[in-house]
């Protein structure tokens, strides 16, 4: 098939790479053209594991292109996907301009072309139920007619630092339409994934289940962490309590490990904005409100337990900080744990050093640049006189450091061991005074 991918941004660039890894000639479309030409100079714009070498490996091949003409790349195609983004507004709903955007350049598009086939539009974004009605709207109202296209919906499942592997071997592929024919086209589009994994059902239901699916993990997460601090204060140790959870079947083990919250693109905008979309179907969503709540004041407690062992005033203190991507093998800061530590340590007049093995870059963009604050390239290197030492990402290179390199470095052997990847009772015999998320060092009697 001849497929455009509108939005090269994470979603698009994911999906475009690995449907023409299949043998469908795409083009990614982007209104940035600076981007455009770096994409085809083979630079991808944030780091995914596999990602880079397929795209370049594609564009090659002849099969992936990109270009900033959304008209042109739209002219021949079978499919369009909607691939841009929905970030939140100023009131937690989704932003959905960018959608309304994409969805009238193709009326446009429709209005001033003749096609032998109806153009599938597929919305893969991450939309607020109802929104594929309104793309149809959109399109409607630039003079796409009725019969030159339909509208499914086919949201995307990808986990930042395994987005490729997903894609190419998913749990599931949800697809909602409202025709056989979109039905049928969709499938033989994924029919390199089992059938089984591929789930058709109305387009509301499609565009609801990305919303749950993450609002249940979110939730879950949140959970852990309120688990947490109610053991800190009576004494428990929240690992032992996941084990003995994650042990009964109708729990599982997945999304139950206490830290310092969770950030990404996707949590924490589409909690709320499920909320939101709730809220105006007449319906308080009051477990997303809590977990919500929950989150933004867990990514508050590492400066907290920096601030219980120092004071809240900490001039001249020096923190070392492991760790500023929201999660392992990813780039992506976006509402990171890190920055809500970091922006309180500089507030209170500390003294940052921080290390990341990829997102650097990302964290001196969104936080600019700070006389307390500097990036190392070595995890050792943020040691030095370090009076704290903060891990925020459990990236692997940060689980099995020489403990004693990192107390000779330190000034005050203080690890606040903000994903729990250290034992304590380890950290304890090794002399460090350990602050984790709670646990306890309590032997059995």
């Amino acid at each position: 098939m001849k497929l455009a991918v509108i939005g090269s941004g994470y979603v698009g660039l994911v999906t475009g790479t690995c449907l023409a890894r299949f043998g469908n000639t795409v083009v990614c479309v982007d209104s940035d053209q600076r981007r455009v030409e770096a994409l085809t100079r083979g630079e991808v714009p944030f780091y995914e594991p596999g990602l880079s070498d397929m795209m370049k490996r594609n564009a090659v091949e002849g099969r992936l292109s990109f270009s900033s003409d959304t008209r042109a790349s739209l002219n021949g195609s079978d499919m369009c996907f909607i691939t841009v983004g929905t970030p939140s507004a100023p009131d937690g709903s989704a932003d959905l301009s960018y959608i309304e955007a994409a969805s009238r350049e193709i009326g446009r598009f429709l209005k001033n072309n003749d096609y032998n086939r109806k153009l599938l539009v597929v919305v893969k974004s991450t939309v607020p139920v109802g929104t594929n009605e309104r793309v149809r709207q959109w399109i409607a109202e630039e003079g796409g007619q009725e019969g030159a296209f339909e509208t499914a919906s086919n949201p995307e499942f990808l986990r930042e630092g395994a987005a490729v592997r997903d894609f190419v071997e998913p749990d599931r592929v949800v697809i909602g339409t409202a025709s056989q024919e979109a039905a049928l086209r969709m499938g033989e589009l994924y029919s390199f994934t089992e059938p089984q994994r591929l789930l058709f059902m109305d387009i509301r239901s499609a565009e609801m289940a990305k919303y749950a699916s993450n609002a249940m993990l979110a939730t879950r997460i949140s959970f852990m962490n309120e688990m947490a601090s109610i053991c800190e204060r009576v004494g428990a140790d929240v690992e032992c309590v996941r084990q003995a959870m994650s042990l009964d079947t109708r729990i599982g083990s997945k999304f139950l490990y206490a830290g310092c919250g969770y950030g990404g693109s996707c949590f924490p905008k589409d909690v709320r904005a499920i909320r939101d979309f709730a809220a105006a179907a007449g319906y308080d969503a009051r477990i997303l409100t809590a977990v919500d709540e929950v989150n933004e004041s867990q990514k508050e407690v590492l400066f907290g337990k920096v601030a219980e062992r120092f004071g809240t005033r900490l001039d001249g203190l020096n923190a070392a900080v492991w760790g500023l991507a929201f999660k392992p093998k990813t780039s992506d800061v976006r509402e990171a744990p890190s920055l809500t530590l970091i922006r309180r340590l500089l507030d209170a007049g500390a003294h940052v050093r921080a290390h990341d093995p990829r997102a650097a870059d990302e964290v001196r963009s969104a936080l600019g640049q700070h006389d307390g604050l500097v990036y190392v390239s070595d995890p050792y290197d943020a040691l030095a006189d370090a009076d704290a030492l903060v891990v925020v990402t459990e990236w692997d290179v940060y689980r099995q450091p020489d403990f004693d390199r990192v107390k000779r470095l330190m000034r005050t052997p203080v690890i606040v061991d903000g994903r729990n990847i250290y034992s304590p009772a380890e950290m304890e015999r090794l002399g460090f005074d350990h602050m984790p998320i709670g646990r306890s060092v309590k032997k059995v009697q």
